[in-house]
């Protein structure tokens, strides 16, 4: 597997992944290299406003305006993503590379919390705060999807900041059709079928 071509697509647990950190999870992929790879779950929104947590940054948050936890990996530090629209690049965002322009997912890139948003949070069109992230290192991923734990899918624009994440998971299978589609109806736990 090429691993340049994990960016900006998304891993999808498989009901066999029970871990909890990643019990049917999706995860972004924001960078992949080959010396890792790094995401963020994009269906795990957490009870906490986003204003809670990076006060100045809450009125730009997308909904729901929590905060999500993005992965079991460095939980005390956060990756934010937006987008922006056709002025440009603001200062202080940064656009995912290795994205391919077909997948329409331009105009998606990292925030930098540090910087002023009173001036980038205007240019946003969508926002979202991740507390954590999910990392894996070269060759782990591979091995992982090998395994059958992951089915690696085209992300569209709308999943990245999705306002059902608690139905993702479902969703993301079910427009894929096939024995795919079957599975996003897959029971909690199968012994109670």
């Amino acid at each position: 597997m090429d691993q340049s071509t994990l960016t900006g697509r998304l891993l999808v647990a498989a009901p066999l992944l029970q871990e909890d950190s990643f019990r049917r999870s999706v995860v972004f992929v924001v960078d992949d290299e080959a010396d890792g790879t790094l995401g963020v779950i994009l269906n795990r929104p957490l009870p906490t406003a986003v204003d809670e947590v990076v006060e100045a940054w809450g009125p730009y948050a997308s909904e729901p305006a929590v905060m999500f936890s993005g992965g079991p990996v460095g939980e005390g530090s956060g990756i934010a993503l937006g987008t922006v629209g056709s002025d440009g690049e603001p200062p202080g965002w940064a656009p995912l590379e290795g994205i391919d322009p077909a997948q329409g997912l331009g105009g998606l890139g990292v925030v930098d919390l540090d910087g002023p948003p009173e001036v980038l949070g205007g240019a946003l069109g969508s926002f979202r705060v991740f507390a954590g992230y999910a990392g894996w290192g070269s060759g782990q991923l591979a091995g992982e999807i090998g395994e059958g734990a992951w089915y690696v899918l085209e992300a569209l624009p709308g999943d990245v900041f999705t306002t059902e994440p608690e139905r993702l998971w479902s969703r993301v299978l079910r427009r894929q059709g096939g024995e795919l589609a079957l599975l996003s109806t897959y029971p909690d736990d199968p012994s109670m079928n």
